[in-house]
């Protein structure tokens, strides 16, 4: 798009009227710095005793501080979304602290980091009132702003990724609610201690089986807890969680793919599901796996190529852009913000593009460390989509891999508005739909840009190519 102030953008007695606002230059944008602003939008959503929000379908009732939207959007205020995401999901609120505590945010007098030592307390009413109820396990998933049980499903990655939030920042923390979060990771580990080898009810919350991405997520938090230097007692079961967790983590592969929920009646279309990918970003699972590449290859090729009966037409038009290509959930997807209304074939979600750019930058690293790549037959056609063979070097080939994350990543940007992340975005059009403001987009953006320079210490020079935003 020309970098002119003046574009038509509706009816007009001229040939040309002002813009409302400048384009944004998305292709000279630097990822890094962006993700400040970023990260400033992401904590919006999360509460504090100076910024309280009343529960809109129940007036009188009103946030605690530390409550993790998961998204600022009900149906009331976003026409043709009949979704409330006014709520507080267990997963949602750990990978949003994490990206919170790796944000450099001030500490205050006393050594804490206030919106961490909020989100604390908020975390263990929740824990309190769930190990108080008759009705859920210390596997639920969702509560009110206020903290209390919101009738939901159980789902046991919850507990994991909380835990290893709180690993994550308990040095942000003063003594008393570190003393806290302690007893909730230990409350934590002993209840999935119990629970780890039974199904439970997977991440899109679709489907009670055994999940892959449950799965991989306790093996890292059973893995990282076995190490920690908090003061933790490591019980003898968590060798054999560990071991037993590894072993069952293999059983998803049938040859072809990791398949995202055994021993539970999925719909046809739920694999290739991008949940895999994720688990590289959340779990224990190596990047460098080429089963995970041999399943890697085909959630692209799904999305990315027109002979794909699931190809979203929007990364065609952006390919011509240099950007994308976007990723949805899984190809049988039909949600998209109003299950009244279902769509057959989903749409791409700010969150899956940046989990899949996040696993590449994470590869190219582990491909660096490594001093090669991991190619063999199930790998090839992943990296042949980058151009890549068995004579690539490493050089090469980490150049390629984040190359191509950058250009997912830029995607998101493009499609955003102004900067500001939905759940989903169209994939014929490519503008956003489905609830506004997603507060794990915000926190897989940053993760994703995270290990992009955590992969490359001097960030590469951005495109010269001038883009604008698109606005919803």
């Amino acid at each position: 798009m020309s970098d002119s102030n003046l574009a038509p953008t509706g009816p007009a007695t001229g040939t040309a009227v002002p813009q409302l606002a400048p384009n944004h230059a998305t292709g000279q944008t630097d990822l890094i710095s962006l993700a400040r602003y970023m990260t400033m939008l992401m904590l919006r959503n999360v509460t504090s005793d100076g910024y309280v929000i009343e529960d809109p379908v129940s007036p009188g009732q009103f946030s605690r501080p530390g409550c993790v939207l998961a998204a600022p959007s009900y149906p009331a205020n976003t026409p043709g979304v009949d979704q409330d995401y006014v709520f507080n999901w267990v997963r949602d609120g750990a990978i949003t602290a994490i990206e919170i505590a790796l944000a450099d945010l001030p500490a205050y007098p006393g050594g804490a980091v206030p919106t961490l030592a909020d989100y604390v307390s908020f975390a263990a009413l929740c824990q309190k009132n769930a190990e108080a109820s008759n009705d859920v396990t210390l596997g639920h998933a969702c509560f009110t702003i206020g903290g209390a049980v919101r009738p939901w499903s159980e789902q046991n990655d919850g507990p994991a990724i909380q835990s290893i939030a709180l690993m994550t920042l308990f040095s942000q923390l003063d003594q008393p609610t570190q003393a806290l979060a302690r007893q909730m990771i230990e409350t934590n580990l002993s209840y999935l201690l119990d629970v780890y080898q039974n199904k439970t009810t997977n991440l899109w919350e679709e489907y009670a089986g055994y999940s892959f991405f449950a799965r991989a997520v306790q093996l890292r938090f059973f893995k990282e807890i076995s190490t920690n230097s908090l003061g933790i007692a490591v019980p003898a079961g968590v060798a054999d969680a560990i071991s037993w967790l590894t072993q069952a983590l293999e059983q998803h592969w049938n040859g072809e793919l990791y398949v995202s929920v055994l021993d539970a009646p999925v719909q046809p279309g739920y694999d290739a599901n991008i949940d895999i990918v994720s688990s590289v970003c959340y779990g224990a699972v190596d990047p460098m796996d080429t089963r995970l590449l041999a399943t890697a290859a085909i959630l692209r090729r799904q999305w990315a190529d027109p002979a794909s009966p699931s190809y979203y037409p929007i990364n065609g038009a952006d390919k011509e852009k240099g950007y994308g290509p976007l990723f949805g959930r899984y190809p049988g997807d039909h949600y998209d913000g109003d299950v009244a209304a279902p769509v057959e074939g989903g749409h791409p979600w700010a969150l899956c593009t940046a989990n899949y750019a996040e696993f590449q930058y994470r590869l190219a690293t582990a491909i660096e460390a490594a001093g090669k790549l991991p190619y063999d037959d199930l790998s090839a056609p992943f990296f042949a989509a980058l151009g890549l063979g068995a004579s690539s070097d490493v050089a090469t080939a980490a150049a390629a891999l984040r190359s191509s994350s950058d250009a997912m990543v830029r995607a998101v940007i493009y499609h955003s508005d102004h900067y500001e992340l939905s759940e989903q975005f169209d994939g014929t059009s490519g503008y956003e739909k489905s609830v506004s403001n997603l507060t794990w987009s915000y926190a897989a953006f940053l993760s994703a840009v995270r290990a992009r320079g955590a992969a490359s210490p001097a960030a590469p020079a951005a495109s010269t190519k001038r883009t604008a935003a698109r606005k919803a």
